[in-house]
């Protein structure tokens, strides 16, 4: 997966709109949506994790792939991003335009939990 730094030692990790149409298209990520469950229940990524920000455990992460980090616009992401990180994660980025971002690009959602 391919992963865009901000700036020079900036360690907020973004993934693109089409790699992250590509990652999820090969199976090679998990994404996490750390959106609190109403919200992920009225729409999210297919085979998205709910962990939300509320009680955001970097423990509780998934493991075995590099793991996409989504909320509503991509500030929550980058909260949870940096916990993350803080806690010694490495292969995780989030998707800054969020779940609106996803819908506006024309990105499948699903409903429910």
């Amino acid at each position: 997966m391919i992963f865009s730094r901000a700036g020079e030692g900036d360690r907020a990790a973004e993934i693109s709109h089409e790699d992250l149409v590509e990652a999820l298209r090969r199976e090679t990520c998990v994404v996490v949506d750390v959106r609190e469950p109403g919200e992920f229940a009225n729409g999210h990524i297919p085979g998205a994790v709910n962990l939300p920000l509320s009680g955001f455990d970097p423990a509780e992460l998934p493991t075995g792939k590099p793991v996409v980090l989504i909320c509503q616009s991509g500030g929550r992401s980058a909260k949870a991003l940096q916990r993350a990180q803080a806690f010694g994660v490495n292969d995780i980025c989030h998707y800054r335009p969020g779940a609106s971002g996803w819908r506006a690009q024309g990105g499948p959602t699903v409903e429910g939990s």
